[in-house]
């Protein structure tokens, strides 16, 4: 049971305890791809894809940065955290696929990888829900933890 950091040594749910941890700067970025079908696509004018709802991105962003700042009440083990930023950019790749990455940062005893997770991740279905109007055949392929600095060990995909 060592090998995961939620469990005690009996075996039981636990929060990890970070009050011996080094307080140090951390930051993550997570990354969803998007695949979306023509009829989304078509509509794709300057950066952007405009709805009776507003503007996909604009709005997919604010979302995201909202979801990753409530990590701690959306997943039961995470702690709490107050970000000192939180950024989500969305570009189309040369796959005509939306590239979603939410980094967040903090100083604290705790990472911020499921923060950045969790803002990618509401940034993409709000993507979803937007467009599902024009298709339901868009496709929210990739979830992945891209980079993490700070903390015990640092990460890097690419």
């Amino acid at each position: 049971m060592d090998d995961f950091s939620h469990l005690d040594k009996q075996g039981r749910v636990t929060m990890v305890d970070v009050s011996s941890k080094e307080v140090t700067a951390r930051s993550a970025t997570a990354r969803c791809i998007v695949a979306l079908p023509g009829e989304v696509l078509s509509k794709l004018v300057d950066g952007d894809i405009q709805t009776k709802k507003g503007s996909v991105f604009q709005t997919a962003i604010i979302a995201g940065i909202m979801a990753a700042k409530k990590t701690g009440e959306l997943i039961p083990l995470c702690h709490p955290l107050g970000l000192d930023n939180c950024k989500v950019i969305i570009d189309l790749n040369d796959n005509n696929e939306l590239v979603i990455d939410c980094t967040a940062s903090i100083t604290s005893k705790t990472g911020v990888e499921m923060e950045a997770l969790v803002g990618a991740s509401i940034a993409a279905l709000t993507v979803y829900d937007m467009c599902k109007a024009l298709s339901h055949d868009i496709v929210i392929k990739e979830t992945m933890l891209v980079e993490k600095t700070g903390g015990k060990n640092d990460f890097k995909r690419f």
